[in-house]
């Protein structure tokens, strides 16, 4: 028998696949479902999802509650991030701490000598690779996760489409409800909006300035925690015959920047934080700064655990907060989080 693999089952399509996947490949699987965040009726759906996907494929499955290193690790910093008037990743720190970080733990107790899981992203042990579904590739929000543990994960949808996955699960007598379900929220935690999260723990609601690049007040705002970088709505301009977006964020003083779009240009970035799968520390490549933009081409010089990314082209809206994501073609050779622009 092949070896023991602990895969995560979050109730949905693609993990039931990829347990289902190992288990005929004849590895020795068992499941895990992490509690993570506290949302009200959340994990009584969910869980019972994992359950009868576990009991289909045959195999156990585990429960850990890790509602508690959650609220530390990816609720707090979500909030705080966003009380510093910057754009946070709280699926790269849940990635890193959490789906591959205390389940590394728990496999360890089990005495599982692999980690699965079902996003869409390869590894060859060294590396992290896009998927070949470029409409579902992950790899952005893995960049986080620590290099010495990736000889241990499993990736079995890394070389296959979703719309196949699905056509597959449908297929299957016993697993057809599992291909009708709806995608899962961007960020689990949010049904609706951020905003509607973040009110219960800060105050969103405080009406502030609008200043124009010049340092003039030139209307209202309901809130600094409402805008990101980029937006054009929800603010006015006194006089404005074009649209303006938010090109700065002041939490301290509550007042927002707006300018025209090309005053969202950026040139460079400084990042801290780095987790870099390469040793070089002087290399020309391109950078993803948010998810779903292309990669543009860069020089990259690491001083003093810091990366200083030079644009080969300009980009609209990079927000401070965000990962900056370094790519080899379709191999991620690491990143780092938006410090400045």
């Amino acid at each position: 028998m092949k070896k023991k693999v602990l895969v995560g089952m979050s109730g949905g399509v693609d993990s039931t696949i990829s347990a289902l996947l190992l288990k005929e490949d004849g590895y020795e699987v068992e499941g895990l479902y992490m509690k993570l965040h506290s949302n009200p009726g959340y994990h009584e759906i969910h869980l019972a999802r994992a359950q009868k996907a576990s009991d289909f494929v045959g195999i156990k499955l585990h429960v850990l509650d890790l509602q508690e290193t959650f609220n530390e690790k990816v609720f707090k910093p979500f909030v705080d991030t966003y009380a510093q008037g910057k754009t946070p990743n709280p699926c790269a720190l849940c990635n890193r701490s959490l789906k591959f970080g205390e389940m590394v733990s728990f496999a360890d107790e089990i005495g599982a000598d692999y980690i699965a899981t079902g996003h869409y992203i390869k590894t060859d042990g060294e590396y992290f690779y896009e998927a070949s579904d470029d409409t579902k590739d992950q790899s952005y929000f893995l960049f986080y996760v620590q290099k010495k543990i990736l000889t241990r994960l499993l990736f079995p949808l890394g070389d296959r489409k979703k719309s196949d996955i699905k056509e597959l699960a449908a297929s299957i007598y016993g697993l057809e409800s599992f291909a009708s379900q709806g995608e899962s929220n961007e960020i689990c935690f949010v049904d609706t909006t951020y905003t509607d999260v973040l009110k219960d723990y800060v105050d969103v609601d405080k009406v502030g300035e609008v200043l124009d690049i010049d340092g003039n007040v030139v209307g209202e705002h309901k809130g600094y925690m409402h805008y990101t970088i980029g937006k054009r709505k929800g603010f006015t301009v006194k006089g404005a015959h074009e649209p303006h977006y938010v090109i700065e964020i002041d939490a301290k003083k509550n007042q927002i920047t707006v300018g025209k779009k090309n005053d969202l240009l950026c040139n460079s970035v400084v990042l801290s934080n780095l987790n870099m799968f390469t040793d070089k520390t002087e290399f020309d490549t391109t950078v993803k700064l948010r998810f779903r933009t292309k990669a543009v081409e860069c020089n990259v010089s690491i001083k003093d655990d810091k990366a200083y990314v030079t644009l080969k082209e300009s980009v609209f809206g990079v927000a401070k907060g965000q990962a900056a994501v370094f790519y080899d073609e379709n191999k991620l050779i690491g990143g780092g989080w938006i410090e400045q622009n």
